[in-house]
């Protein structure tokens, strides 16, 4: 029997031998465009797990409660924006750190947040991500969400699917809100609608199998799209926080909306992703929570 010889096509790798096929396995074909955009999260994340590994000697200034700017974050934002313009000059760029740069392409934008999960970062927590979207003509048509500590990486281009690693995505199939695990926000008192919020979780906590508060919005929207989680919502995002998980969901087949059921994510800074059946149920729970006048303010973590 002759060596194995391998071959590539149309997304399967081949082992072939002079009795035939015996070994087939599907793998995943990157874009160009993803590549660009994994190959700057993965030197972007090389300072945040040194930093990481050494927390205790951090250096951080305080810009608010509950959320830290380190000088690993502004390092991350740095190179991210640096590689991406490298490999597509003309691009706009708006990161969390670093605020908006025009680009000579008014059709596409980079929404980028070097650290999301800062809180859970500067803790020692292991579980916060590097986030990159993609925005063409006003629509989010890539997404990455990168955790360098566990090296999940979540991946989706418009009408090519969501991946984690060389994985398919798809969100949970479970139907009923009384056996769903629904992430959502605790967000700080000097900051965002505590009372509607207060509200919210009472009214939907008596309807689901569990909460859960992870503190990092773009794993929430990728773990719904991997079906860890089968809902998420949250007020008072910022474009950043939610980008590349838009993507991410919709390729795996879920529905993301605003808190009213519209396509009016980035304007609102609210969001609701689930599966389809789930995504309702919880629009007409959150409906039900009772409301006083809202003083949200959009995040900035």
């Amino acid at each position: 029997m002759g060596a194995p010889v391998k071959s590539a096509h149309a997304g399967w790798i081949s082992f072939r031998t002079r009795i035939g096929l015996f070994v087939a396995r599907p793998t995943m074909l990157r874009s160009a465009l993803l590549n660009v955009m994994i190959k700057a999260a993965r030197k972007a994340s090389r300072t945040l797990k040194r930093d990481f590994g050494e927390i205790e000697h951090l250096q951080s200034s305080l810009k608010g409660p509950a959320n830290f700017v380190t000088a690993a974050d502004q390092r991350a934002e740095e190179i991210l924006r640096e590689e991406l313009a490298h490999a597509r000059p003309g691009y706009g760029f708006l990161g969390e750190e670093g605020g908006a740069r025009e680009g000579s392409d008014k059709t596409h934008r980079w929404i980028v947040d070097p650290l999301d999960g800062t809180l859970n970062f500067l803790h020692g927590i292991p579980h916060f991500a590097i986030s990159i979207g993609l925005e063409r003509e006003g629509t989010i048509v890539a997404g990455l969400v990168y955790n360098p500590i566990t090296d999940e990486l979540f991946t989706a281009e418009r009408g090519k699917g969501a991946f984690l690693n060389d994985q398919r995505l798809r969100v949970a199939a479970r139907k009923r809100l009384a056996d769903a695990v629904v992430a959502c926000a605790l967000p700080h008192p000097s900051r965002g609608d505590v009372e509607l919020t207060r509200s919210e979780h009472l009214t939907v906590q008596d309807k689901v199998a569990g909460l859960r508060r992870l503190g990092a919005a773009a794993l929430d929207l990728a773990w719904v799209a991997a079906g860890r989680l089968d809902a998420y919502w949250e007020r008072g995002l910022s474009p950043w926080d939610m980008a590349a998980g838009i993507a991410l969901v919709r390729e795996a087949g879920g529905f993301v909306t605003d808190l009213n059921g519209r396509d009016d994510m980035i304007k609102t800074g609210g969001i609701l992703a689930a599966n389809e059946d789930i995504h309702g149920h919880m629009l007409r729970a959150l409906r039900e929570a009772p409301r006083a006048p809202s003083t949200a303010r959009r995040s900035s973590a």
